[in-house]
């Protein structure tokens, strides 16, 4: 839990040293939600530890050439809504396979979070701030499971991400407007 919060808390401050704790919060995760045929789960906690690699590697050279930070960006509504539409019917044809193909339990909204978790990682290793709203979407849903699973302290966790989320766009967006 510690290095999941200490995760967080660098990445609202766009701390590149964010993805080191991210890097060994999610190998933690990764085995536990295995443990409890929370496969979607594991595998987006895989996923992130190869992000945490890549977001490394983004926030820190992406723009070397020009000797600039990377700064924060937008994709705007329009191509959200598009992706929130792809990406829920994703969820619903990989819900379907893991409920009725798998051992897997809360398949659909299991999938969900991990579908939307993907991109949403995606986006922050880019700094697009729309990420942090996918977040509070993800984690809010993410509560709920880890409840139903008895993964008390996980959702305490999942909880306090929202809270984070909440501040982290505020932040973000904040930075956005000014030099925009």
């Amino acid at each position: 839990m510690f290095l999941s919060i200490l995760y967080l808390l660098l990445a609202i401050k766009q701390n590149v040293w964010c993805f080191v704790a991210a890097f060994f919060s999610t190998l933690i995760y990764t085995i536990i939600f295995f443990d409890a045929s929370l496969l979607m789960d594991s595998f987006l906690n895989a996923y992130y530890l190869l992000m945490a690699i890549y977001g490394w590697y983004s926030w820190k050279y992406s723009n070397i050439k020009e000797n600039k930070e990377l700064k924060i960006s937008s994709f705007g509504i329009k191509a959200n809504i598009k992706i929130v539409i792809l990406l829920s019917i994703l969820s619903l044809i990989l819900g379907f396979y893991m409920q009725n193909y798998t051992s897997a339990d809360f398949a659909y909204l299991d999938t969900f979070t991990t579908v939307f978790a993907i991109y949403s990682t995606y986006l922050l290793t880019k700094k697009i701030i729309e990420n942090w709203i996918y977040w509070i979407v993800i984690d809010t849903v993410s509560i709920y499971i880890y409840l139903n699973k008895e993964f008390y302290l996980t959702a305490i966790l999942f909880a306090i991400y929202t809270i984070l989320a909440i501040v982290a766009f505020t932040n973000w967006k904040s930075e956005y407007e000014k030099t925009n």
